[in-house]
């Protein structure tokens, strides 16, 4: 039998023994000890025999009818008040017990016209049995709580952390090793010197009757000639003509051994860039095999799980759950790595359907942090199990606007935008402008930003996001395909605003009505291997604006100074919403340029505000 069966069995007897109490003949802590157990979710089966066994033993038989009138009384409004409202929590069942003990007292002592009726006695029962219910019944749930545990993981936690902090060491040490192996080389050894001297020799000399003339005696002008000759092709990439005259001195086949000299630095060339594409080509899965190594050493950092040490609040959520028709089958707390909390319940409700709005404000009260449902959950807690997480509730909420115009005469924009609210309590706000204009920039710039959205996603950090999205941009090797990449991450938590750019245009903060603004001068992604990463960190305050631009809202100003003027724009707009805003910006933009959109215009903005 298990446990909570064996503990349901014993308060039953309990119970039954409950009914040998009594004070001047009345014996109060029946009904008490039947509502509280039955609202406990102890089986009624159980509770009815135990009492009424008990009641035949310890009572005479006008208590025994009396009692058991109101027991029945008891069950009959009580599953009416849950039929009718979803719920019935302890204090309720204990005043409606209450009022029915004093009903039937009342009117048992009409019966009796002997005996005088006291008032005080009939009001000293109701008032017994509503404390001794809402007290048994609180008693009764850390009985049956009592050293619950969470179910164990089927891999120890430390071990796990173990292996993975292992995994991470590895792949360190592999992206060492090809970071090591890509190091390109610069200018030519001594060795691929020799090999082009004997190349031109071996193919040339050879063959030629003059051959031993050439080479046999050692003061011949041919040792100093051709090592300048091929100096100057190592240098230079052709030979002059006064280095030509100098080798139709010494060698009849001297317009020969110029061009086969050509040819073989421009075949060492071709093999050069080749091999310093594989070792670029190294150098990118260095940088993916260093990434895999900080998701594992990230992933490695587990969440702490407070079961055991916030047992007394689990034990409350589950008390004060069950008070309103919601049972709870398994229950656990986490803490994640920044010390933010994370509660995961399985439930269902004892009938009919209750809001999780009603068990998120319990959840609330009971840890005492704001806590939010996560994602696109069930709304309501239905009699199948459910399982429902519970994050901690950020600081701040962030409210967007975006505003775009196409250039004229394309069919579609080549800029792109991301708005991507994350579960770890941060938002990103992403613009992409793919070189060009058209289907081909939509197409690059849109791939920019789902990358790094996809990556973000699985865990990594934002510089390891962007420098993967650029290797497979540098991979993908399409030629004159760039685009720029425009992102601010923003902490809901504590408003601290990271922003990253590449190749992107300036950046603008509002706040109290003063524009400040964060200018970039790297280069797009996938130019080069390792990118250029400009950052900048600002803490954010209630009611700060932050607005992002792609180039062709900068760029066809007309203006010596476009960021100034754009500052000036944003502070003359006087406005709280950023849909607002940035409809406004793109108003005053297109007064500019006369109307005209000469390039893909993009505008985003977001407000920050405290909860």
């Amino acid at each position: 039998m298990k446990k909570s069966g064996l503990r349901q069995m014993m308060l039953s007897i309990v119970s039954g023994l409950a009914c040998s109490v009594h004070i001047m003949e009345c014996y109060l802590l029946v009904p008490a000890a039947f509502a509280a157990l039955y609202m406990a979710g102890v089986k009624v089966g159980w509770i009815l025999t135990s009492i009424y066994v008990g009641m035949m033993i310890f009572m005479p038989f006008s208590a025994m009818v009396k009692y058991a009138v109101i027991i029945l009384v008891s069950i009959g409004i009580v599953k009416l008040v849950e039929w009718a409202t979803d719920k019935c929590p302890a204090y309720l069942v204990g005043m409606l017990t209450a009022l029915t003990t004093m009903i039937v007292s009342f009117c048992g002592n009409l019966l009796e016209w002997k005996n005088q009726i006291i008032w005080q006695a009939v009001l000293f029962e109701g008032m017994f049995v509503l404390g001794a219910v809402v007290l048994i019944h609180r008693m009764v749930h850390i009985v049956l709580e009592w050293h619950y545990e969470p179910q164990k993981e089927k891999i120890p936690v430390q071990k796990r952390d173990e292996r993975l902090r292992g995994y991470a060491e590895s792949f360190e040490d592999l992206s060492k090793v090809f970071f090591h192996m890509s190091q390109q080389k610069e200018g030519y050894t001594g060795e691929e010197y020799g090999r082009v001297q004997n190349e031109l020799t071996g193919k040339l000399c050879l063959n030629c009757e003059a051959c031993a003339l050439c080479w046999e005696r050692e003061n011949t002008p041919i040792y100093e000639v051709l090592p300048r000759l091929i100096n100057e092709i190592m240098e230079k990439g052709k030979v002059s003509k006064e280095q030509q005259e100098r080798l139709a001195k010494c060698c009849k086949r001297s317009k020969d051994m110029v061009e086969e000299a050509v040819r073989v630095f421009e075949r060492l060339a071709l093999n050069r860039a080749w091999y310093n594409r594989l070792l670029a080509n190294r150098q990118t899965i260095a940088e993916q095999l260093d990434a895999m190594a900080y998701i594992l050493q990230d992933c490695a950092k587990e969440e702490v799980i407070l079961d055991a040490k916030e047992k007394g609040k689990l034990s409350n959520i589950r008390y004060h759950a069950k008070a309103n028709g919601i049972l709870i089958d398994e229950l656990h707390l986490y803490e994640s790595v920044d010390g933010h909390l994370k509660l995961i319940v399985q439930m269902q409700s004892k009938r009919g359907c209750v809001s999780v709005k009603t068990f998120l404000n319990l959840v609330s009260h009971v840890l005492g942090r704001n806590m939010r449902l996560q994602g696109d959950a069930k709304s309501f807690v239905g009699k199948e199990k459910t399982e429902f997480i519970f994050l901690e509730d950020t600081k701040f909420r962030s409210v967007q606007g975006i505003e775009r115009r196409k250039k004229d005469g394309a069919q579609v924009s080549g800029d792109n935008f991301s708005i991507l609210e994350m579960e770890n309590g941060s938002f990103l706000m992403g613009l992409s402008d793919g070189m060009g204009s058209g289907s081909t920039a939509c197409k690059e710039s849109e791939l920019v930003l789902d990358l790094v959205e996809r990556f973000l996603e699985a865990g990594f950090s934002m510089e390891t996001a962007i420098r993967m999205m650029n290797s497979a941009m540098v991979l993908k090797g399409e030629a004159d395909l760039f685009s720029t990449v425009d992102l601010c991450n923003i902490d809901l938590y504590n408003g601290k605003a990271s922003f990253f750019k590449i190749g992107a245009a300036s950046s603008f903060l509002k706040r109290d009505g003063e524009v400040s603004f964060f200018s970039s001068d790297s280069l797009p992604v996938g130019v080069g291997n390792n990118p250029e990463i400009d950052q900048k960190e600002v803490t954010l305050k209630n009611g700060d604006f932050v607005v992002m631009v792609t180039d062709g809202v900068l760029e066809y100003l007309h203006v010596p100074k476009p960021e100034e003027t754009m500052r000036e724009i944003i502070e003359s707009i006087d406005c709280r919403h950023p849909g607002v805003l940035v409809k406004k910006i793109m108003e005053r933009v297109l007064l500019f340029t006369g109307g005209k959109v000469q390039d893909d215009m993009t505008i985003l903005a977001t407000c920050v505000w405290e909860k």
